[in-house]
């Protein structure tokens, strides 16, 4: 393990350098490092005199980021978090302007270009796409991949972003990729603060990097606490370095470089880093830098004040270690800036602080003042005494928002309900007009909104020959995959034993023969770490299918998919997306940590991301070549009971697609409506026989997708023909059966045809207990199902259906 100190002295024998020029940089990064806590500064007062909602900063940091910016190349990747103000800034990731545009949660994407409003300020991020949703080059920008406020979610997407440099050097079948890589020369710069190396995603990617050797430095901010709780509570020895010495690699094997150098030595800072830089970029080898003796001389954020946990002692020492101030003295003692220039410098960097701030401030208020000045004359114009207090008001807030601009107007149009009137009318007409720009402001890219959707990929049929072979269903899925990764060198697959022997249950069996390691590949029990690996790879334009290996199993990953996965499109505004496949298996296998069905969880967590439940492999296989098509993420959930099951082959395995989001009518009846997915459809099936002999005619509508749901509204086409139904899933009661409830009565209005009250049936609340007398006891069985029906027939006719019981 390298440490650096502070070198007082400058000698530019060996330096191509003059000393003149010299000094200029090294007065331009101290500018950098003085704006950059004034932004600071003034953030926080614009939190406490209530312009901005909240804010976090990275005070304390400047001159460890003005090094890092050094080494940061066109084509390189940030995976950073909210205390990297100072490394956007230099790095030209973003401005001030922008930088106070998001404090203001301005939503103009011109003005907080990393957000649109949609995030807390220092939050940043690259937009990677054009308006058409294509990749930009990303070897000319300087690539941020999208902030998250998770402590440590960082982590999980910067394996797959280093790996895709890996990937792009030694696969040259990938060499034609140029807008994504440069022979492999990336680097992934990830910054992480001393606290959230207590997160188990941290030990996960570092264990998988150093497994892989990818080009990433990694950089530990340590101004030695997790807001109030110190290193000593949070870290074995109270010092993350110490703790990582078993990953320094030596002559043995490979591993991490790992240095340590204080954060207000500027010379030792730009030493190490250009070193830990060259050997990630050259050698590919990880590089680990713990940046100590941080100060934080704001505290955690503007919601705290660390006085209330430092001792005397401990922010005295925050003055005299502050690294600004340890920079200015360097600078005077080594003759590098008089205190007249330095000065200078400082006064300079307050009044372009001061005047970026006051330039997004300005054009935050033009966005509001101009649509208040709009409603303010709109009611003006209408003559009913209940305009006159919601006017007065309005006009009379010193600092209106949005909010107050539009409870305004729907507080009026409330009041005017029996008024009819041209100035009403007008009212109304900019009100539906401003909801459009509204949608688009606060609403929109959850989903990809261009024409790489999914949804707008052509529906092609399954084409099966006279002498259609019958196999089993994973051979299906296998034939399918291997077509998709001959047709596409991007398409790339791992997993716990998907490599060597192609999955548990043989998707992928032979293709690593096939189409080698680099394509197809096992991972090491880190769930978390197999997600950030597909979002890296995705976003770099490799199309990952990262597979969990029971859905059970997806819980452990499931931060990295809510907060970061299922997020990106909305929180960048449509700028990035990773159109990573998550594939698993679930449902009927029994035993308690193998048959979970936990759609409730995924359906609150995953919206972001399409939820698809294939009742067999020949579907499943048709969803697979619909979203290797198309550019949105995606969860596939196999039924895992069904791969020893028989299928027609399709002729077009690879090519066939099956839309997201229609329905399907497996059965036609006139009785009840019986809407399920995944492997309880199988036993609906089988219940609609016995029904037809007790005289029960059954309609069984498969949804095939959970998300996106019923988009031709077949579930009420089919209840406006029965009246009646019935929701079959194996979720805990009051799971994803009412989400799909809510779906078809409200959404899709069935409430209004139905003729009696609509049941679910679903598995026990408990996770079902081991065997086969286990599974029948807590998840529906078809006897549960045949009654659940009946009791719908009882209530409809009790005589020609008596109770049962």
């Amino acid at each position: 393990m390298m440490n650096t100190d502070l070198k007082v002295s400058v000698d530019l024998s060996n330096s191509k350098l003059s000393f003149d020029d010299f000094r200029q940089i090294i007065k331009k990064d101290y500018e950098f490092a003085v704006q950059s806590r004034i932004v600071s500064l003034l953030g926080r007062k614009e939190v406490l005199t209530g312009k901005a909602k909240f804010g976090i900063f990275g005070d304390g940091k400047e001159l460890a980021q003005i090094a890092l910016a050094k080494v940061f190349e066109p084509g390189d990747w940030r995976s950073g978090y909210y205390r990297d103000q100072t490394f956007a800034f230099v790095s030209g990731i973003s401005t001030l302007y922008h930088f106070f545009s998001q404090l203001y949660a301005n939503p103009d994407i011109e003005a907080d270009t990393s957000s649109g409003g949609r995030q807390m300020v220092a939050h940043f991020s690259t937009s990677l796409l054009d308006e058409e949703g294509n990749w930009k080059d990303q070897t000319i920008l300087k690539n941020s991949f999208s902030d998250i406020s998770t402590t440590g979610g960082q982590m999980a997407r910067t394996m797959g972003l280093g790996l895709a440099s890996k990937l792009y050097r030694n696969n040259k079948d990938l060499s034609y990729l140029k807008y994504f890589s440069k022979n492999g020369n990336e680097v992934v710069f990830c910054n992480i603060g001393n606290a959230s190396t207590s997160e188990g995603v941290f030990w996960e990617v570092i264990n998988a990097a150093g497994v892989h050797q990818i080009p990433a430095v990694i950089s530990i901010w340590d101004d030695g606490y997790g807001i109030s709780v110190p290193n000593e509570v949070q870290t074995t020895k109270g010092d993350i370095s110490e703790v990582l010495k078993g990953f320094q690699r030596d002559e043995n094997g490979s591993g991490f470089e790992i240095f340590k150098v204080k954060g207000w030595d500027y010379a030792g800072l730009c030493e190490t880093y250009e070193k830990a830089a060259k050997i990630a970029r050259e050698e590919h080898i990880p590089c680990i830098v713990h940046v100590t003796e941080l100060t934080q001389p704001q505290g955690h954020s503007s919601s705290g004040s660390h006085e209330r946990y430092k001792t005397k002692e401990r922010l005295q020492w925050e003055v005299d270690y502050d690294c600004n101030a340890k920079m200015r003295q360097w600078m005077l003692d080594a003759g590098i800036a008089t205190a007249e220039e330095l000065i200078e410098i400082e006064d300079k960097a307050k009044d372009f602080v001061r005047i970026e701030q006051r330039r997004a401030w300005s054009d935050y208020r033009k966005m509001l003042q101009s649509e208040l000045e709009e409603v303010v004359s709109l009611l003006s114009e209408i003559n009913e005494e209940v305009v006159e207090l919601p006017l007065k008001t309005l006009i009379s807030t010193s600092e209106s928002s949005l909010k107050e601009v539009y409870s305004t107007v729907r507080q009026v149009l409330r009041e005017l309900r029996f008024k009819d009137s041209p100035q009403k009318e007008a009212l109304l007409i900019w009100y539906k007009d401003k909801q459009k720009l509204n949608q688009d402001r606060y609403n929109s890219a959850l989903y990809v909104e261009s024409d790489k959707s999914p949804l707008n990929v052509a529906t092609i049929e399954a084409l099966y020959g006279e002498n259609a072979a019958i196999v089993d269903g994973r051979e299906v899925l296998n034939a399918c995959f291997e077509a998709n990764f001959k047709k596409d060198e991007r398409i790339l697959a791992f997993g716990e034993d998907v490599g060597k022997i192609g999955d548990v249950n043989q998707g992928f069996a032979g293709l690593q023969d096939k189409f080698g390691d680099m394509r197809v590949f096992d991972t090491g029990i880190r769930e978390s770490t197999i997600i950030g690996k597909g979002i890296g790879l995705a976003v770099r334009g490799l199309r990952p299918i990262a597979e969990i290996q029971y859905l059970d199993y997806l819980l452990y990953a499931l931060p990295v998919l809510s907060d970061d996965l299922a997020s990106l499109g909305y929180r960048t505004k449509g700028q990035q997306k990773a159109p990573v496949i998550i594939r698993t298996r679930g449902h009927r296998l029994e035993g308690i940590w193998h048959s979970g069905s936990p759609m409730t969880v995924l359906l609150g967590a995953l919206r972001g991301i399409h939820i698809c439940v294939p009742r067999n492999m020949t579907q499943a296989a048709g969803m697979y070549n619909t979203l290797l098509k198309s550019d949105d993420p995606a969860l596939v959930i196999e039924c895992l009971n069904g791969y020893r099951l028989k299928e027609k082959m399709p002729d077009n395995v690879g090519d066939f697609t099956v839309p997201l989001g229609i329905a399907e009518i497996m059965r036609e009846g006139t009785d009840v409506t019986v809407v399920s997915y995944g492997s309880t459809l199988r036993l609906v099936q089988e219940a609609a026989l016995e029904l037809d002999k007790i005289g029960i005619s059954i309609e069984i509508v498969d949804i095939q997708c959970l998300q996106p749901f019923d988009r031709t509204h077949l579930c009420a086409a089919s209840l406006q023909k029965t009246n009646r139904l019935l929701v079959v899933d194996e979720d805990v009661p009051g799971g994803a059966s009412a989400f799909i409830l809510q779906q078809i009565l409200e959404e899709q209005k069935g409430y209004y045809h139905l003729d009696s009250q609509p049941l679910t049936l679903s598995a026990k609340a408990h996770r079902p207990p081991y065997g086969s007398d286990g599974d029948y006891f807590t998840k529906p069985a078809v006897d549960d199902i045949i009654e659940s029906v009946y009791q719908i027939m009882n209530d409809v006719n009790p005589q020609q259906f008596p109770d049962l019981f």
